[in-house]
Order: C-alpha cells, then sequence, then structure tokens
C-alpha cells in the first residue's frame, strides 16, 4: 500500500478503542480486529500456561499477577491484548501501562504474522522480559528472552521445562505438562 494511502486511513486513539463494541487491538492507530473466539485447544493451552505460572508465583512472587486477554495500553495509539501476561506491581489499574516480564500468545493461522513480526518487534522495543509464542497444532512453544536490548530466542519446547527469572523469582514452566492433554 502507499504512502498516500496510509495517509488516507483514520489514525485512531485509546479514547477512540475505549468505545469499539466487539474485541480489537490498536497498533499505531490502525485498527485490527482480533479473530472469532479462540479454538478451544488454544484456549486450553493459555489457560494451562497462566495455571502453571499462577501457581509458580503464588509461592514465589508475590507482588506479580498473571492476567488473561488484558488490555496493554504501550501508547496512546498501540493498544495489545495478549493471551497471557505476567505483570508485577500494576494491580490496581485498568490496564497494563508497563511492560510484562512475561508475554505469552497462542498462535493461529489468523494470527501468526501480527504475533511473529508486528507484536514482536513492539514487545522487543517496550523491553517485555520473556515473550513466549506457542503453535498449538505443533504443540510448540518458542521462549525469547531480553537480554536488555532485545529478545534473543531461548530455544524451542515440546516436553522441556523452562525457568523464568522474574524479579528475583524463578518461574518453571513444563511444556510437556502444557501440551500433555493434547498428545492423547
Amino acid at each position: 500500500m502507499s504512502v498516500a494511502k496510509l495517509d488516507m486511513l483514520p489514525h485512531y486513539t485509546y479514547e477512540d478503542y475505549r468505545l469499539w463494541e466487539g474485541d480489537w487491538e490498536l497498533i499505531d492507530g490502525i485498527a485490527y480486529a482480533m479473530a472469532p473466539a479462540p479454538m478451544v485447544k488454544h484456549q486450553n493451552i493459555a489457560t494451562e500456561i497462566a495455571r502453571l505460572l499462577a501457581n509458580e508465583i503464588d509461592e514465589e512472587c508475590e507482588e506479580c499477577y498473571i492476567a488473561h486477554e488484558v488490555d496493554y495500553k504501550v501508547s496512546d495509539d498501540t493498544v495489545l491484548r495478549p493471551d497471557v501476561v505476567l505483570v508485577c506491581d500494576e494491580i490496581d489499574k485498568p490496564y497494563i501501562t508497563k511492560a510484562p516480564k512475561i508475554v505469552v500468545e497462542v498462535v493461529s493461522k489468523s494470527t501468526a504474522k501480527i504475533d511473529e513480526k508486528v507484536k514482536f518487534s513492539i514487545y522487543e522495543d517496550e523491553g517485555v522480559g520473556y515473550y513466549v509464542l506457542v503453535y498449538p497444532d505443533e504443540l510448540l512453544a518458542k521462549v525469547y528472552k531480553s537480554n536488555g536490548e532485545r529478545l534473543v530466542k531461548a530455544g524451542d519446547f515440546r516436553e522441556e521445562s523452562y525457568a523464568f527469572e522474574v524479579e528475583g523469582c524463578v518461574l518453571e514452566i513444563s511444556f510437556g505438562k502444557v501440551f500433555e492433554r493434547f498428545r492423547r
């Protein structure tokens, strides 16, 4: 699309976004309709990851919490809605304003390009500690860890566990356990 055509598109802000019905994300002022409700497998995987992380923080990191499908207001014209996040010290806000420590996106065919490229870049620029892309059809998780400047791939996980270091806490997730019920 030419620059001239892009200039003709409306540029939306968070104030516009708040008034919309349905599920949307806003990236650089452009509205993106979210895919229809996620498939059961998608939701089950996101829920299992959230449950495992919540169990870990209950024991380790009392100042942190897990949230599903909550708005992350990156700027006035960018609002994302990750599948699962781990956030510290922002429990009383209506939306997340600081970079989450962990962001998990369960990738579908319709969201792959945005999750792998656009959101990856935004999360990297914002200083997200870990970005986890989960591929339900392949029963695969790709974990990226911030080195302070960029997100670097820590590995691909199917059966293995990964230890996330957050705020002096170590939160271990067994991806074998996350994917267990889908291997049957």
